[in-house]
């Protein structure tokens, strides 16, 4: 056992300075983070699969443009994520205004005055829903031109992100960050957003695009089958993405390296807020991986994180 120790901060530490600060602090979740720094940094330097996973609402914040900047980097090759995602990075891309507001807002006014709320995020109506249905209908004719009407759905995300980028819109775009650095995007639960609505109006109108999410499922299993090499996964928050990650890589024998980053308890027995340990007795993490979970809001998180992984790349 090494001794606790107190911590003393210089102006102007780097970020690998002050993750060693937090290793010396220990409690209470600082060990927590200074552990998921060095399990990240090895796990990706050493993985050939290196998973990132995150839930719709955190692309709502500003963190989108650091989670575009991992994958971007090349520091993930596998997105997997939730049917939101795409609507708010399509939105934004698009040009919707996402605002600055507070928890405590009177709902029935927002309704009244056009704007939906996302915890302490306002969101105009118009910048919404029809922004994504706008892009969707320039997708669905794009996809149709290019002469086939079955489409995997992760090749579909790769033509949203090439077009995003060839209309001048990629900038902290997740999905033209995705195309940017050839990583592949999964959304499981795609037809649960404006996203996947907007593709079925589309197909209501008479634009015959099927979505062929079973070729997802044999890319994934390409990708997760092979057990030469190491895996390593970042899953920000629960739900459909994050037991989506683990789900495959049960067929892989588990993941080597993994870090969660939440702030759901695990004593409902929810998928949310069930630890790696719970996943080793699945087959879904390996019993001798490098694992951490690190309580605490993400868009706080997770900058810190990436810091000291793009650090590494220096």
């Amino acid at each position: 056992m090494e001794p606790v120790v107190d911590a003393r901060i210089k102006p102007g530490m780097k970020a690998s300075e002050l993750i060693r600060l937090y290793e010396g602090i220990h409690g209470f979740m600082a060990g927590h983070l200074a552990e998921a720094a060095r399990i990240l940094r090895e796990g990706i330097k050493s993985s050939r699969l290196r998973i990132i996973s995150f839930t719709a609402n955190l692309v709502a914040t500003g963190l989108r443009g650091v989670i575009a900047q991992l994958i971007e980097s090349g520091l993930f090759n596998v997105v997997i994520t939730t049917a939101g995602a795409l609507d708010h990075d399509i939105a934004r891309a698009e040009g919707g205004r996402y605002l600055k507001g507070y928890f405590e807002a009177d709902d029935s006014e927002l309704r009244e005055r056009g704007y939906h709320r996302l915890g302490n995020v306002f969101i105009p109506v118009s910048d919404y829903g029809p922004k994504v249905e706008a892009f969707v209908r320039r997708l669905v004719a794009k996809a149709l031109e290019r002469g086939s009407g079955r489409w995997p759905l992760y090749k579909l995300l790769k033509l949203a992100g090439e077009m995003l980028v060839e209309e001048g819109k990629g900038e902290n775009s997740i999905l033209a960050a995705a195309w940017r650095s050839g990583a592949d995007v999964f959304v499981p639960g795609w037809p649960d957003g404006a996203f996947g609505t907007a593709l079925f109006m589309e197909a209501q109108r008479g634009y015959r695009l099927e979505v062929d999410y079973y070729e997802d499922m044999k890319r994934l299993a390409d990708l997760f089958f092979p057990r030469e090499g190491a895996a390593t996964a970042l899953i920000i928050g629960g739900g459909i993405s994050k037991h989506h990650t683990i789900w495959w890589s049960q067929f892989r024998d588990g993941l080597d390296y993994v870090v969660y980053v939440t702030t759901a308890v695990e004593y409902d027995g929810s998928l949310s807020g069930a630890h790696p340990r719970e996943a080793v007795s699945w087959g879904k993490v390996k019993p001798t991986a490098r694992k951490a979970v690190v309580y605490g809001d993400a868009t706080i998180i997770l900058p810190l994180l990436a810091v000291a992984l793009l650090e590494g790349l220096e």
